[in-house]
């Protein structure tokens, strides 16, 4: 009996899902527990294996192409078995699209042979008409001009407003831009349409991660009600004591790993921060986990420190890198990226000294950490060299008040100055 493979729910929040991968061709014999397929979601590259054994009767979807959740993407069964029952309840379901997608490509089609052989007429129901005789105006307010009329400037670097029109009420139309000539241009305009090679531009396939990064900060931008408060913090203390660290110990600590320690008692001490929105109710939450964020080419991912303000910097580094390692390979799983109560976002490494980050939800706040800035201060009177880091929380108003913002920010401050009182 035939066995449909379909797109399995291989994350909470997955949708659909992208064919990384074939392992398998059709003819293949495969076993229970193959694997048959590399499945790109929204959080990661997963693998889906067989649960059947049987010969690989028709593979339905190409690599690269997005199935939706439960969509069929192959057929096993005995070889030789008779699929096409199942072949054709997989079509229908596309036929009309198709054939939809068909008849507007014929119809694109023939509008485009009609206004070639039409000699500048088209019926007003013509979305290309290559005339603005009698076509309503598609002007910007500015410039009247048909919209093949405007194509064609364009394709042909020539600036509309150098043209007089000769349609309806001075509108510019095909004939204009055909019987316009160079010559006509400044000199200066010339030139600038001249000796310059166009480059060709390229769509770029939207991932699932990418896609999912939109919907949810999308979501979180225009749904929460952010605010931001930045502090300046004097690192001399916490470099000092990171060197000294890193000189008795194998595992480096960073200053990422500091601030997540420091992010880490603070939680323990202002539970407005450490808390989600739930509609009617307020969820304070009893753990500390800190996600990270960490860019990879798609875009960020946010694996999870569980349980941060127990452990030590040792680990927290330790734990840091390897989950670092595994996003940047794409073999984070789902469960090592959930369940975060806060969020630290780190662009100093690339010279950003300030910036504001989006909230990750659920969460209620996010810190931005910029670089170490070099920088004189004024100490007991004198301008000295200084160590300065500047971090910007960003709230969801409908949690966290100003005041109890600011307090979290002056704890954190208090810590990384102090870094010895986080080892008490």
């Amino acid at each position: 009996m035939a066995i449909k493979i379909e797109m399995p729910k291989l994350s909470d929040t997955m949708e659909e899902g992208v064919i990384a991968s074939w392992n398998v061709e059709e003819g293949d014999k495969v076993e229970a527990g193959d694997i048959i397929a590399e499945v790109e979601t929204d959080k990661a590259t997963m693998e889906v294996e067989a649960f059947d054994e049987g010969t690989v009767l028709k593979i339905l979807v190409d690599a690269g192409d997005a199935v939706p959740l439960g969509g069929l993407m192959a057929v096993l069964g005995e070889k030789g078995e008779d699929i096409s029952d199942i072949l054709e309840g997989a079509g229908s379901s596309g036929s009309d699209s198709d054939s939809g997608k068909a008849e507007a490509k014929d119809s694109s089609s023939e509008e485009k042979e009609e206004s070639s052989t039409s000699g500048g007429s088209a019926t007003l129901t013509s979305p290309r008409s290559d005339s603005g005789d009698s076509s309503p105006s598609s002007d910007d307010g500015r410039i009247k001009a048909s919209p093949l009329a405007r194509k064609m400037a364009e394709d042909k670097g020539i600036e509309l407003s150098r043209i007089d029109g000769s349609g309806p009420n001075g509108r510019i139309i095909k004939a204009d831009i055909e019987n316009y000539k160079e010559s006509d241009q400044p000199a200066a305009a010339v030139a600038s349409t001249q000796g310059f090679e166009s480059l060709e531009s390229k769509e770029v396939k939207v991932s699932q991660m990418r896609k999912t990064i939109a919907r949810r900060l999308s979501e979180s931008k225009f749904t929460n009600p952010h605010f931001y408060e930045t502090i300046d913090i004097d690192m001399k203390a916490a470099i000092a004591a990171r060197k000294s660290m890193n000189e008795a110990n194998d595992v480096k600590i960073s200053f990422n790993d500091i601030v997540v320690k420091a992010c880490s008692i603070a939680l323990t001490r202002h539970q407005a921060v450490n808390s989600s929105w739930h509609g009617d109710v307020i969820k304070e939450h009893g753990d500390v986990h800190v996600a990270v964020a960490v860019a990879i080419d798609e875009g960020l991912m946010t694996p999870v420190i569980r349980h941060s303000d127990k452990k030590g910097l040792l680990q927290i580094s330790s734990e840091t890198r390897e989950l670092a390692g595994l996003a940047r390979d794409r073999k984070l799983q789902p469960e090592q990226m959930e369940g975060s109560t806060f969020t630290i976002s780190n662009l100093g490494m690339f010279g950003i000294e300030e910036f504001t980050a989006i909230i990750n939800p659920p969460n209620a706040c996010i810190l931005a950490v910029g670089a170490i800035r070099d920088v004189p201060v004024v100490e007991n009177g004198e301008v000295v060299p200084g160590k300065r880091m500047k971090v910007t929380l960003s709230s969801d108003h409908r949690i966290v008040d100003g005041a109890k913002a600011a307090e979290f920010l002056n704890t954190v401050k208090n810590l990384l100055e102090n870094p010895l009182s986080m080892l008490l």
